[in-house]
């Protein structure tokens, strides 16, 4: 731990992160001042601004769901898997014809990603009695958008691992269901705290009583947009590692992780049990395996937990970022980016076109679409240096090539 604050809020802020940005803080104040939320916050070392709990922020609730501190994306996670080829076997060429042919089976756009809706029980059992905010499109696409990677900050990564194995790492969530879902909730728990005049510490905390019937309706339908994400992930996996089979015939696949970071769970801490919500934050109880992932060019981690009960067993879901992604694209240079992403095959960098106001940006103008790029993240050596007391590395991976959504 880097530092408790006693005088931020009722509850203490424990963080793992040494510098804070002050509109993180002044979130993470509002969560130690909230009246639902037990013992303390705890803020892991890649803590940055959220929507109305910092990304990277860990709390305890009674009796109490608070939809904003699970996250629009919910479900969001990671998944990775241990080949059984060597670390040094795939050369510059063999990782792009693999990306490549991932980006044919992989799809990355909204609804019409796949062409057709796709098959799965899950849905199908929920026909009819649709998840909370959801309409027929949202249904539809929920159908569509079952393993695609969506945008953002998500991918799809081969890796070298100092354990001497190729790694296959994969970043997505619940894509527009697990969004449509949190909004439909928010805008709920708001209403029901004006009506029962509940002072918030900040009207993006809204929370709903877990034994009440929207309580539950919520933990319902975020429970089915954790198991749309697993499936999802699951998925990509599939069609990631038949890609690598192609390429590398005879390839065995070895242990493989499939993890949520966006979620609330019910847990016994502080002596009680208590709904613990990780927002950008991975479960890290004693002995589980936990992935920390960097950005698109620095290394990422299989760790292990520690079960430190600081961070209700708790640790980071990846580097953090240190600026928002208007930002990353207005100040950083397209030459500073590619020398960071110097060996590691992927597509290089878009014209803006559109992006944050620039509907007339062109590449002769400089202005890409750098958010994604590593000059946007934390250094995630500092990050994993800043947990130590809360997981121990298993592997060290490598970037060889990355597809970003």
């Amino acid at each position: 731990m880097k530092w408790a604050k006693t005088d931020l809020g009722r509850l203490p802020v424990k963080s793992w992160c040494e510098t804070i940005e002050g509109s993180a803080l002044r979130q993470a104040a509002n969560l130690a001042s909230h009246p639902v939320v037990l013992g303390h916050v705890a803020l892991m070392p890649d803590c940055h601004v959220g929507y109305g709990m910092p990304i990277g922020g860990v709390i305890a609730c009674q009796e109490a769901v608070i939809p904003n501190a699970v996250g629009v994306d919910i479900g969001c996670g990671m998944g990775a898997a241990q080949t059984d080829i060597p670390a040094d076997a795939l050369t510059p060429e063999l990782v792009r014809q693999i990306l490549h042919s991932v980006k044919r089976s992989v799809p990355v756009g909204e609804g019409h990603a796949h062409g057709a809706r796709q098959q799965w029980d899950a849905l199908d059992a929920r026909d009819g009695h649709r998840p909370g905010g959801v309409d027929a499109h949202g249904w539809d696409l929920a159908y569509c958008n079952l393993g695609t990677l969506g945008g953002g900050n998500h991918f799809i990564e081969l890796q070298q691992g100092d354990d001497g194995f190729v790694w296959l790492m994969i970043h997505s969530g619940s894509r527009n269901l697990g969004y449509r879902i949190a909004e439909h909730y928010h805008q709920l728990a708001l209403r029901l705290n004006e009506q029962h005049g509940i002072a918030l510490p900040d009207r993006q905390l809204a929370f709903l009583r877990a034994d009440s019937a929207e309580g539950q309706a919520y933990l319902r339908d975020m429970g089915f947009a954790l198991d749309y994400a697993r499936e999802n992930r699951r998925r990509i996996m599939a069609a990631f590692r038949c890609e690598v089979a192609h390429v590398v015939p005879g390839v065995q696949f070895r242990r493989e992780v499939n993890i949520h970071h966006n979620y609330a769970a019910p847990e016994r801490h502080l002596g009680q049990e208590v709904w613990v919500h990780r927002k950008g934050a991975t479960s890290a109880k004693a002995g589980e395996t936990g992935i920390i992932p960097g950005s698109m060019g620095t290394p990422s981690y299989i760790v292990e937990g520690l079960g430190n009960p600081e961070s209700f067993m708790s640790c980071s879901h990846g580097a953090g970022r240190v600026m928002g992604r208007q930002e990353a694209c207005r100040s950083l240079s397209k030459e500073a980016c590619d020398r960071a992403m110097a060996g590691i095959v992927f597509d290089g960098w878009k014209p803006l076109k559109g992006k944050f106001g620039h509907g007339k940006a062109k590449a002769g103008a400089g202005l890409y679409d750098l958010e994604e790029a590593p000059l946007a993240y934390k250094d995630i050596e500092a990050v994993i240096a800043a947990q130590q007391d809360l997981v121990k590395v298993l592997v060290r991976l490598k970037p060889l090539g990355v597809v970003k959504g």
